[in-house]
């Protein structure tokens, strides 16, 4: 199959040339086997092209305008339908032609195949049991992946609370470390404190011992003295 596309290689129309050299530019960068021909130089390209383009397809003057596409004697389309087909990812089913494997169009063509098929299940049961058991085996598979997912999130999530008891374990032994100094002290501090205040009472005793001592001695001096008078006095 060969992708022809007709052009006019010495139009005067700026548009025109740009259309062509994307569409030309596009299927070179797919890697699109193309063939140009030329309306411009060639009488029988241009009739070819009028005649073989759809009715529907042409303008109201009846003359379609470069670039248009067809892939052998199948029309694709212009250039607006062909600018379509490239922001839907389909230029490949545009050209009629199969999409290369691992193309977004090779992909979106899975997907749509898969829908499709899942479609069907529905309305077949023998089909719906089967897609159900190959689902069940892909659910188990996935439910495994996920079990061992979940070990290992099990075996992370016991390996950081480990660490975190482990942290935890030395933080209450520095705390108690810290409260065992500070109560030592604060007993060393009122063991302080105590023979302070009991060398205290000790000196204020002596003191008062002291005081009482002299009061007994200036008593019995006025005693002595009173009784001396007495006898001089006889």
């Amino acid at each position: 199959m060969v992708i022809k596309v007709f052009l006019a290689t010495s139009s005067g129309s700026t548009a025109i040339k740009k259309k062509q050299q994307d569409v030309v530019g596009f299927l070179e960068a797919l890697k699109v086997e193309y063939a140009e021909l030329d309306i411009a130089c060639n009488e029988q390209n241009r009739m070819w092209m009028r005649q073989n383009v759809p009715e529907e397809k042409k303008p109201s003057n009846g003359i379609p305008l470069p670039p248009q596409i067809f892939n052998e004697e199948s029309y694709c389309g212009d250039y607006d339908t062909f600018f379509d087909a490239k922001e839907d990812n389909t230029v490949y089913a545009f050209l009629g032609l199969p999409p290369p494997p691992g193309s977004k169009e090779a992909l979106q063509a899975e997907k749509e195949h898969i829908m499709q098929n899942g479609t069907q299940a529905e309305g077949n049961p023998d089909d719906s049991k089967h897609n159900g058991d190959a689902q069940g085996e892909e659910g188990q598979a996935g439910d495994e992946e996920e079990g061992e997912g979940g070990r290992a999130d099990d075996e992370a999530t016991e390996l950081e609370t480990s660490r975190g008891e482990e942290e935890e374990a030395a933080a209450e032994e520095e705390t108690d470390e810290v409260t065992e100094e500070t109560e030592a002290q604060e007993e060393e501090d009122e063991e302080q404190e105590d023979e302070q205040l009991h060398s205290q009472e000790e000196e204020e005793l002596q003191q008062l011992e002291q005081d009482q001592d002299e009061q007994g001695s200036e008593e019995e001096e006025e005693d002595t003295e009173l009784q001396e008078e007495e006898e001089e006095a006889e």
